[in-house]
């Protein structure tokens, strides 16, 4: 299997993961408590933690050298602020972000939210196609898809959605990251030259979306302690399985 297809595919795998941690909401029908989802998510911010630096951070550095990238880390982080500004989204706890938009219903400014905390682990995954590290990196956004997608769909339940509708949009996440991953395993196919600067970019957007979003997020209920804790346990399990996996 080349490293175009290998991208598009573990991008593929990696993302459906997102619809089997809301798969156990179309039976669970009642609300889950904040500490769930509190924990899901920050144990999905320590394995996204763990990948970005072991799995992108390292690579880009030996690939291209630390200014390249310093370059596509600080561009990853500026491409997802500046999508954070311009895109209407809005955000489980924090409320409404970006331009304001009447026309857009709840439920899409959901959608548009989760595609942009998802559409930079797919491109990682996609271009991490082309690299020893293909599978680990698949396998790290997988496993924190998997959390992620619980936590989405019980927030959507909790807002009070119907199961069908909260697992939906979960679901919805994962042919994000397939987007993702076929974009960045098509850019790298065609140009080698890039592949430090999308390694890095696609590692700075994922570390900007787990301070600016995913973090803060977690502390407006009270639950910081707890949430550091699964942090802990996220980027934990995630450098034990890199190391493993070698």
């Amino acid at each position: 299997m080349n490293g175009l297809s290998r991208g598009i595919l573990y991008s593929a795998v990696a993302g459906m993961a997102t619809g089997l941690g809301a798969l156990p909401f179309l039976f669970i029908k009642k609300a889950a408590s904040e500490k769930f989802i509190d924990s899901s998510l920050g144990f999905a911010a320590g394995v996204m933690l763990a990948a970005s630096a072991f799995s992108l951070v390292i690579p880009s550095m030996e690939l291209g050298g630390p200014i390249k990238f310093a370059v596509g880390f600080m561009l990853g982080g500026l491409m997802v602020d500046l999508i954070d500004k311009f895109v209407p989204h809005e955000h489980f706890m924090k409320g409404h972000e970006g331009l304001e938009s009447r026309r857009l219903k709840g439920i899409w400014l959901f959608v548009i939210a989760i595609t942009i905390h998802n559409f930079p682990e797919g491109m990682a995954v996609g271009v991490s196609g082309f690299t020893p590290h293909a599978f680990s990196v698949a396998m790290a956004i997988g496993i924190q898809n998997i959390p992620e997608g619980a936590a989405v769909a019980a927030s959507l339940i909790n807002a009070k959605y119907s199961p069908m509708k909260a697992f939906a949009v979960s679901f919805l996440t994962g042919l994000v990251e397939i987007v993702g991953g076929a974009i960045g395993a098509i850019i790298t196919r065609f140009s080698s030259l890039l592949m430090p600067y999308l390694m890095a970019l696609a590692a700075g957007a994922m570390v900007f979306v787990i301070s600016d979003e995913i973090i803060p997020e977690t502390h407006l209920k009270g639950k910081e302690r707890l949430t550091t804790y699964w942090v802990l346990v996220g980027f934990t399990c995630m450098s034990v399985l890199d190391l493993i996996l070698g």
